[in-house]
């Protein structure tokens, strides 16, 4: 959609004012490149939602992790680079970002789920994805009933597949904005245990401030995460995704950037 030059020299003014991990979407420079649609010329714009180590992360001014190895994969293969925008989880699942043309593509350590699918396309599963409690170190729970039994405070993160996997087991659960916020509330005691996905719990595990701290259970729920892409707007994208984790799996590639960010890779992983 075209904007006056008033309104664009405007927005090219908070763009430029805002902190370096966001940008601006949308605007009328559109390209196609190898049949997949991209909001700007030359690079790979992806919406992901800040922090959520070890998939994504700001470290030294830049956006780094395992969701953002692999989309460089993709941005290598369409001879572009790739940009990081952050922008609220919500506006993720929900298409919303992707719909405003504020990105391509959405990779945020997201869990394919039915519902989601109504609003984005997933991609082919690129991740096999369990949930842990985290609670002090020493103290184990045989499952989620048992946390319940026990009336303990639960913590969990707005909008995730941890926190609707508690709430069917019953439990009320304390929700923070975002998983640096879930931390903070175990460490600060206003939680007893929280939830979160078992690669994020084992990422803060390695930090010495979290020694107090040990996985408290493990949960296998079935989850597998995908990237996405705006609904029924953008196959050949959804489809070079595709290509990328299959070349990269085939390769060793992705076995690479799985020890990087995660540890050991698994069979099956």
């Amino acid at each position: 959609m075209a904007i006056s030059r008033r309104l664009a020299a405007a927005t090219a003014g908070l763009c430029a004012a805002a902190l370096a991990l966001t940008a601006c979407g949308g605007g009328g420079d559109g390209v196609t490149v190898q049949g997949a649609k991209l909001v700007k010329k030359g690079k790979l714009t992806t919406c992901t939602h800040l922090p959520y180590p070890p998939f994504q992360s700001a470290q030294g001014g830049k956006v780094v992790g395992f969701d953002v190895d692999v989309i460089d994969l993709v941005a290598k293969k369409l001879g572009v680079t790739q940009q990081v925008i952050d922008t609220p989880f919500e506006t993720i699942k929900t298409g919303s970002a992707l719909n405003a043309g504020k990105c391509d593509v959405a990779a945020a350590g997201m869990t394919i789920k039915p519902e989601r699918a109504r609003f984005i396309d997933f991609t082919k599963p690129y991740f096999n994805a369990t949930q842990a409690l985290m609670a002090k170190k020493g103290i184990t729970y045989a499952s989620l009933d048992d946390v319940k039994a026990k009336k303990l405070k639960v913590g969990s993160q707005a909008s995730t597949t941890g926190e609707d996997f508690v709430h069917s087991k019953g439990i009320d659960s304390k929700s923070f904005k975002d998983s640096a916020s879930l931390l903070n509330g175990l460490r600060s005691g206003q939680v007893d245990v929280i939830i979160e996905d078992y690669p994020v719990v084992q990422g803060w595990l390695k930090d010495p401030a979290n020694a107090a701290y040990g996985v408290a259970a493990s949960l296998n729920t079935g989850e597998q995460y995908g990237f996405a892409v705006r609904k029924g707007k953008n196959p050949k994208l959804l489809s070079l995704i595709n290509q990328t984790i299959d070349e990269a799996r085939q390769s060793g590639e992705y076995k690479k950037i799985y020890e990087k960010w995660i540890g050991p890779m698994p069979a099956g992983a």
